[in-house]
């Protein structure tokens, strides 16, 4: 058997392959963020994957970078989440909750008129970020990134707490655990971010205090779910929304070696750049393997080959697939099988209805 199909064990969990699926935004869920039977249905035709983890999902009202995202800060999201969770769990799937603020990342035309957050308030760049709303007609598309302004100490603190009362719902909801999104550009790589986290307080200036904010929040929701059951998604050399680091090997290996430090249960290194062209990935494996212990999760737009090769190689534990699990419910029957593969339709990735969504057909 491929050692991809293998199972592999994160703490007290037993994940029956190592295919995961990434977090992938489809911007489907009902009023407010709340998931619907559709989202349902759509995660638990999935449930073959070793691991789930779920699209984004807001922590906080002030985390808006898609329209249609879900959330996870209200009493109705956490049940609209606990049918997503039921249905997977009868599927024998197991399920991790990406948390999400997507700081600076936003438009005050998702904010019901209030201005992003952000570290520093820095917005030379806006242009470069990558913010998404619905249109009337039904439609999906790009709009313009609204200024943010800076993060009092104070609403510092409270975003902390924000992700640790996302954690607590999502384990209210069902979920497995909970994969913390300090990559993409968003809020916790923001703060890492020497370009956009200019701040003069213990959050900024030096790599520990630029980095302060995810130990916190990793903290934070260990008080929430154990060590095993805690991920973190990182992409250091990612350009999209612009929270670079000119030197980003330091500050990776920096945040990896603190994710030793606290044994949480994996890293999940994404190579953002590679639907451009670029392949970051070798860097990213070297940068974790070298600084980390725990869990590796691949995941760069790779093939079913890659992904094999990388982990018979020991370079990874498990690989992600995103597009792949848009077109192809039952990846791991046709990663098994040797494909085919369906190729997904990009213009239904985000938003409408079941079109693009639930109705790519399984094998035979």
């Amino acid at each position: 058997m491929s050692k991809l199909l293998q199972a592999v064990t994160i703490g007290d969990l037993t994940f029956a392959n190592r295919v995961a699926m990434a977090p992938i935004t489809r911007a489907r869920s009902g009023a407010d963020g709340v998931p619907v039977a559709l989202n349902a249905e759509y995660y638990g035709q999935r449930a073959s994957a070793g691991l789930i983890i779920t699209e984004a999902t807001n922590v906080s009202p002030n985390s808006a970078a898609f329209e249609l995202a879900p959330g996870i800060h209200n009493e109705a999201q956490v049940a609209g989440w606990r049918r997503v969770t039921e249905q997977v769990h009868a599927a024998g799937g197991k399920m991790f909750m990406q948390l999400w603020h997507s700081g600076r990342v936003s438009s005050y035309a998702l904010l019901k008129g209030a201005e992003p957050l952000s570290p520093s308030g820095y917005n030379d760049d806006l242009g470069l970020l990558q913010v998404y709303g619905a249109m009337a007609n039904g439609y999906y598309t790009r709009i313009y990134a609204s200024p943010s302004r800076a993060m009092t100490n104070e609403e510092v603190y409270a975003a902390i707490a924000e992700f640790r009362r996302g954690a607590e719902n999502a384990k209210r909801a069902g979920l497995d655990g909970v994969e913390i999104h300090a990559a993409n550009g968003y809020l916790p790589q923001q703060f890492l971010s020497p370009l956009v986290n200019r701040r003069g307080d213990e959050f900024g200036g030096s790599l520990e205090n630029r980095a302060r904010f995810l130990r916190l929040v990793i903290e934070a929701v260990l008080e929430v779910f154990p060590k095993n059951r805690i991920g973190v998604r990182i992409s250091p050399f990612a350009a999209y929304n612009n929270a670079t680091d000119p030197d980003a090997a330091e500050t990776y290996g920096y945040v990896a070696r603190m994710l030793d430090e606290y044994g949480i249960g994996y890293i999940h290194g994404a190579d953002t750049n590679a639907w451009g062209g670029t392949a970051d990935m070798p860097n990213i494996l070297d940068i974790i393997r070298s600084n980390y212990r725990g869990t590796l999760i691949a995941n760069a737009g790779l093939t079913p080959e890659q992904a094999q090769a990388l982990v018979e190689d020991g370079k990874a534990d498990m690989v992600a697939f995103g597009r792949l699990y848009v077109a192809n419910p039952d990846l791991v029957a046709r990663i098994a099988a040797g494909g085919p593969y369906h190729t997904p339709d990009p213009f239904s990735f985000y938003g409408g209805t079941e079109r693009g969504y639930t109705d790519y057909p399984a094998l035979g």
